[in-house]
């Protein structure tokens, strides 16, 4: 059976364990867009540290992510992870990335969890393939790899290779309403999606000022024109014509060994269908209007 959320989700809390730079954040948005929130971490401290920041940053959150609701959501603490769990019908993993650590926990939050609850990973670096081994429900779990909300409030969800799929498009569906843009990672990924992109651009950049062809100012200067228009990759691509790229990328793997073919496969494919970008109509995208 293909799973749907709680007819009773509304009057439910969203757990996070773990409260962290990041659990704080997640916690900030769910209380902003008007769930009750109860987080729990071992120290005491860093509890009071995110009820504080949460408290702070409320107002702001809402602004940023344009919320209105009727009443933010309540934030409690907790002690105990098994005060914090029980009756959310989403449960958060926000603890410090150490493998061995994440499995522990996911099993832990498996065996309190109400039985319809999702169980979301947040980790930026372990696919949750590898967190579930001593999971009993695996189908109930998937990454939920948020960036930096409220100013970066993508979320990416991947599923560890069992979830119901039903999960992954109630998600979908329901993240929008607290501001968050939620973004399908389609197949397993190390890096998931736009980590996997930073990683490449990072890299280049690093490659231009220690090859001597540009200075760090001059490369964040030209990135900053760029960027400025709001011209997404495809969108340029098309714009420049998916020929003219495709023969940008084949002089740079004559003369840069190692260049992987998987993107000239691609650019080769879209071409032989006559999609060639705006100049013909169609290229990633239909520009026929």
């Amino acid at each position: 059976m293909t799973y749907t959320l709680p007819a009773n989700v509304d009057g439910r809390h969203v757990a996070i364990d773990g409260a962290g730079t990041l659990g704080q954040r997640i916690a900030a948005v769910y209380a902003a867009g008007g769930t009750d929130v109860c987080i729990y971490d071992v120290s005491a401290d860093q509890l009071e540290a995110a009820l504080d920041y949460v408290e702070r940053n409320l107002n702001d959150v809402q602004r940023a992510l344009g919320l209105e609701v009727p009443r933010a959501g309540k934030v409690k603490l907790a002690d105990q992870l098994q005060e914090a769990v029980p009756g959310a019908w989403m449960v958060i993993e926000a603890v410090p990335e150490r493998l061995e650590l994440k499995r522990t926990v996911l099993a832990e939050l498996d065996r309190l969890a109400d039985s319809d609850a999702i169980l979301a990973s947040n980790s930026s670096s372990f696919a949750t393939s590898r967190l579930i081994d001593d999971v009993s429900h695996p189908e109930r779990v998937l990454n939920t790899h948020y960036q930096q909300p409220p100013e970066l409030n993508a979320v990416e969800l991947m599923s560890c290779g069992k979830t119901d799929e039903g999960i992954i498009e109630a998600l979908m569906a329901k993240l929008p309403r607290y501001g968050l843009t939620p973004f399908h990672v389609r197949r397993e990924s190390d890096g998931f999606i736009f980590n996997r992109i930073w990683a490449a651009i990072k890299r280049e950049c690093l490659m231009v000022v220690e090859e001597g062809v540009a200075s760090p100012e001059d490369v964040d200067g030209m990135w900053t024109i760029f960027v400025s228009p709001g011209i997404a990759p495809f969108e340029l691509m098309d714009r420049v014509g998916l020929d003219v790229v495709l023969a940008i990328e084949e002089h740079y793997a004559a003369n840069r060994p190692g260049i992987p073919d998987g993107p000239r496969k691609l650019l080769r494919e879209y071409i032989e269908h006559g999609r060639l970008g705006v100049k013909r109509g169609r290229g990633f995208y239909d520009h026929s209007s």
